[in-house]
């Protein structure tokens, strides 16, 4: 474990606001299409104004002011933010972010995690890794670097930091990725928390009538807005996922690119419009594309995440069931579904809101960890070997 301590040059980001002042861009589309066809010119602006003022130095600050580490495993750098508890108690507690996010979408659970109000509370020590090809862990040397081999990755981590058992809790790619740690180090694994769970969690082909019948009126919705997504929301996924090298020209080169293929999916995956204006959450979401821009991470990142699924649909192993138990938190604007989820996951709890979406780290960081709480609490004590 080497300590890291991110700094940023401010040529850089001279940089960046001379590319976003120079930025060419395309007339609004006639007619008041909203963000149907993507992401209004008037809302773009705005948002690479705020971009170009965000105060990078307070980000560096803050990320400065966690125990941060970086290490090798298999080849790649792995960067991490390994927060200790104080609590003699705490459960080691694997967080794994999703896409377009980074660790900057996580650090504002650390605190309450790891220094929780109540001494009835359980306290974590926390790990969040950036992941391989990902934000601050830089591009990876080699391909491969898909679900499983992260997943074996992470399970030497937790090892390598001393952790004779450990929980894993992820959202969206995390939720894809933290299952997997659990079919890769079962022995140690006590129990997988995921959120904005999709793959794995919900029918990977066609449902047939009767099955569809005998869904839950909540089901039956988040059976249809996997429909609508696989229609009309999922040409990110499919360009990512079999042209990374191509749609990264744009990423790499305009930060406008960069910005505007984020900002896109932080609309359509926010469930409160509101919290748009708020600035904290959209300052989060400008720090996850600095991070992106300063590492020159979006191209690997699509590699990474999208185009090594394939590899992951065509493992007929890849979603046999751990025997970990597993809790679901399922907020508003997610999927998941408990009749397909309990086909490869030993679901324990399931848990349905009525609020939050996506990024639940900061739209729902209260709810998030009361659930995480509850959960870990009916998994007994934590095992010290």
């Amino acid at each position: 474990m080497q300590p890291f301590q991110l700094d940023i040059s401010a040529a850089d980001i001279e940089d960046l606001r001379d590319r976003l002042a120079r930025t060419r861009w395309p007339e609004q589309l006639p007619g008041d299409t909203g963000w149907a066809k993507g992401v209004p010119v008037a809302e773009a602006r705005a948002w690479a104004r705020d971009l170009a003022a965000f105060d990078w130095r307070a980000l560096q600050d803050e990320l400065n002011a966690l125990p941060q580490f970086t290490t090798e495993i298999d080849g790649a750098t792995v960067h991490l933010v390994h927060a200790r508890s104080a609590r003699a108690d705490a459960v080691p507690l694997l967080v794994l972010h999703g896409w377009p996010g980074t660790v900057v979408e996580l650090v504002d659970l650390v605190e309450p995690l790891t220094s929780p109000e109540s001494d009835d509370d359980p306290a974590f020590s926390v790990v969040i890794p950036s992941h391989p090809g990902v934000g601050l862990s830089g591009r990876t040397a080699e391909p491969g670097w898909g679900v499983p081999r992260t997943a074996r990755a992470y399970a030497e981590l937790m090892a390598r930091l001393g952790y004779g058992s450990y929980v894993v809790q992820g959202g969206d790619h995390g939720a894809v990725l933290a299952p997997q740690v659990g079919r890769v180090d079962p022995a140690h694994v006590r129990g997988v928390h995921v959120n904005a769970a999709t793959v794995g969690f919900i029918p990977m082909g066609e449902v047939d009538e009767e099955t569809a019948a005998g869904l839950s009126p909540l089901e039956q919705r988040r059976l249809a807005r996997i429909a609508e997504f696989m229609t009309d929301g999922n040409g990110y996924t499919v360009i990512q996922a079999t042209r990374p090298q191509t749609i990264g020209y744009g990423l790499e080169d305009s930060p406008a690119a960069l910005l505007t293929w984020i900002v896109e999916k932080v609309e359509a995956w926010t469930h409160d419009p509101a919290r748009l204006g708020d600035r904290h959450y959209r300052d989060r979401h400008l720090a996850d594309v600095l991070v992106y821009w300063l590492t020159r991470t979006a191209t690997s990142a699509a590699d990474v995440v999208y185009a090594s699924y394939g590899d992951l649909f065509a493992d007929p192993l890849a979603f046999a069931d751990s025997g970990v138990p597993t809790a679901v938190l399922a907020y508003a604007e997610d999927v998941a579904i408990r009749r397909f989820a309990e086909q490869g996951n030993t679901i324990v709890r399931w848990t349905d809101v009525d609020d939050g979406g996506h990024f639940a780290a900061l739209e729902q960081p209260a709810s998030l960890v009361a659930d995480l709480r509850a959960f870990v609490r009916g998994l007994g004590p934590v095992r010290r070997d």
